[in-house]
């Protein structure tokens, strides 16, 4: 290393953003993550005695520590650690690592160690061309992501790492976190005077919501464009902390896991009658810039499977809502929506929609069955054959009602649909009852079954499985 690339380095390590040059190099000083890292812990016991002989996927949001995980494991082992980042790195870079591993491997008997920030990045192939080297032993792989590896990670590579997911810090760890940065002489604030009133650092740990990345950054902004005062100090009041972090930044990945945690909050919430629940998720995802059109979609579905003939107007005030929408837009558009996730989260509810599946799941185990001759359609072959020969007119007898079969024979007797007690299917339920009497008498049926619920996740798997083919 000549004098100028010494000088270089020297000033970029004190030019550094205050994050990265507060980054912990050793476990002692990581603050965090004791789940997996606290005394006596597997990982940490891998790492202290440098037998980090199987591959680990760390997960978890950002500024949470899994680089700087990676990079403890840096200074602590004997092997050679090398570094590439999935964003700007491919597989002609990986190649490198992987020729310059087998010779160091060969010549040496040095293992390799080899760190992927963002690993989620790489598609398909670039993770198939890593896969061999990782099953070899070629190195040993730490893969960062902030995505569900069981998702982006492709199967082969997961089932041969070791998965360790990392939570967004306590408040209390991110206290220690910038504490530790006002205290620090060398690498943080700690030459300097500076007081941090108890409510701005209350403000500051609070809205960078277990980032520690995000509360070091805020701290930084605060620090550096803060004047000295005529005492000497530099007063960072909760209006600077304000600020210097104006706005959470939000947990939201469309297309991953709090994506879909925050929807399955919301909904969640709707369906369990908390509309003040819902409103904290639902303003969430707006905040967040989801598609308000994917929240209008759930409702929609929302409306039947969980609000049903509990109350029948939430199918129509949620549909009203959708189109409204679409005619206003943001961010008035808001209004159909809120109105939406109101109503329905205060209706009655019933999920005895779910009647169908029992009815699907009767048509995969016993087959299709044959419609009896009075109910097949008599515009054809009714002279030839008899189709709906029999059939009686209900609208033509008292109360628009007569007991005659409409299930095939076997199956008469036979109760897929359970009315609930909630909101307008009471009135079902009693009306229900006498019909069901009636034809009971009428046909002479002797023996019924009424069909019992469905667990969730048998109800789950029809929907995967049902594909309509043709409508009519």
């Amino acid at each position: 290393m000549d004098l100028f690339t010494h000088a270089h380095e020297q000033r970029m390590k004190t030019e550094a953003p205050l994050a990265a040059r507060m980054r912990p190099r050793t476990l002692d000083e990581y603050i965090g993550q004791e789940e997996i890292l606290g005394p006596g812990k597997l990982l940490r016991r891998a790492i202290e005695a440098d037998r980090l002989f199987s591959s680990i996927l760390l997960w978890g949001p950002p500024g949470t520590g899994k680089t700087t995980l990676a990079m403890c494991i840096a200074n602590q082992t004997r092997s050679h650690f090398d570094t590439l980042s999935a964003v700007l790195a491919g597989k002609a870079e990986l190649k490198e690592v992987i020729e310059k591993a087998l010779e160091r491997r060969k010549l040496y008997q040095k293992k390799t160690i080899l760190f992927v920030d963002e690993v989620h990045r790489w598609n398909k192939a670039q993770q198939d061309a890593l896969l061999p080297h990782v099953e070899n032993g070629t190195v040993t792989l730490i893969g960062a992501t902030t995505e569900n590896p069981y998702f982006e990670v492709i199967g082969a590579l997961v089932s041969r790492s070791r998965v360790f997911q990392l939570r967004a810090l306590r408040d209390e760890d991110v206290r220690r976190v910038l504490q530790g940065a006002l205290n620090d002489p060398e690498r943080g604030y700690g030459k300097l005077q500076v007081l941090v009133e108890q409510d701005a650092l209350d403000h500051l740990i609070r809205v960078a919501g277990g980032d520690a990345r995000n509360a070091l950054n805020a701290l930084e902004l605060a620090v550096e464009s803060t004047p000295v005062g005529q005492d000497s100090m530099v007063h960072i009041t909760l209006e600077v902390a304000q600020e210097s972090i104006q706005r959470r930044a939000v947990l939201y990945d469309k297309d991953g896991d709090a994506h879909y945690d925050t929807i399955s909050a919301f909904i969640k919430s709707v369906r369990g009658s908390d509309p003040d629940a819902a409103l904290y998720w639902l303003a969430k995802m707006l905040y967040a810039g989801e598609d308000p059109r994917f929240i209008l979609r759930r409702l929609l579905i929302l409306s039947g499977e969980d609000i049903g003939l509990g109350d029948p107007l939430g199918l129509v005030v949620a549909n009203a809502a959708a189109q409204a929408f679409d005619y206003v837009g943001m961010p008035e558009g808001i209004y159909p929506i809120v109105e939406a996730t109101l109503f329905l989260s205060t209706a009655a509810k019933s999920n005895s929609a779910g009647a169908y599946f029992k009815a699907f799941q009767l048509i995969e185990a016993e087959g299709k069955t044959g419609v009896p001759q009075h109910l097949q359609d008599a515009s054809r072959d009714a002279v030839a054959l008899g189709h709906g020969q029999g059939y009686q007119y209900p609208h033509e007898h008292p109360d628009h009602f007569l007991p005659q079969q409409y299930l095939p024979a076997s199956l008469l007797g036979t109760y897929f649909y359970r009315p609930s007690v909630q909101g307008y299917e009471t009135q079902v339920k009693d009306r229900l009852a006498r019909w069901r009497e009636a034809q009971r008498l009428a046909l002479g049926i002797s023996r019924t079954q009424d069909l019992p619920d469905l667990p969730q996740d048998t109800i789950q798997d029809i929907k995967h499985r049902h594909r309509p083919t043709a409508t009519p």
